[in-house]
């Protein structure tokens, strides 16, 4: 933690962003999460590895986009508008005694205009999870929205 935090600083350009650290910090966390929730175990140096390797793969693809061609004015980016919409998700392990569920009401702009989260007892399956967090989701917005638009990962 020294040498990330502290000495790394001293050792390497402060404009090289090719550092791997990130990188491997994440894919450590990663790791543990796998370990953690999954019961997966990860080679350390395996995992070391393949942050570094994805790090590199990650700055050569940026090296690919072209530059903006000098005495063109340049395109400003902006930002794609889903409208408003409310995000679903729902959370289930065959283990545990209950299900996690939780929305998210964002408006036009992407603004957070309520959300909410709560557990029920422990649903058949992940799809009756997901699906109850959406039935729930449809009743709290019919409460308190005009909101048809309903987003999830299922």
């Amino acid at each position: 933690m020294d040498y990330l935090f502290w000495r790394k600083n001293n050792i390497m350009e402060p404009e090289d962003d090719r550092d791997p650290y990130p990188w491997i910090i994440w894919y450590i966390w990663k790791a543990r999460n796998d370990k953690l929730f999954r019961g997966i175990d990860r080679d350390p140096l395996e995992l070391v590895r393949y942050a570094e390797s994805e790090c590199q793969a990650w700055h050569n693809a940026r090296e690919t986009i072209p530059a903006p061609i000098l005495g063109q004015p340049e395109v400003e980016e902006q930002a794609v508008s889903l409208g408003e919409i409310c995000m679903v998700d729902g959370s289930w392990t065959s283990t545990a005694q209950f299900s996690g569920m939780g929305w998210v009401w964002k408006d036009s702009t992407g603004k957070i205009q309520l959300m909410g989260s709560r557990n029920l007892t422990r649903r058949e399956t992940l799809l009756h999870s997901e699906l109850e967090a959406l039935r729930w989701a449809m009743k709290c917005m019919i409460q308190h929205s005009t909101c048809q638009r309903f987003g999830t990962d299922c």
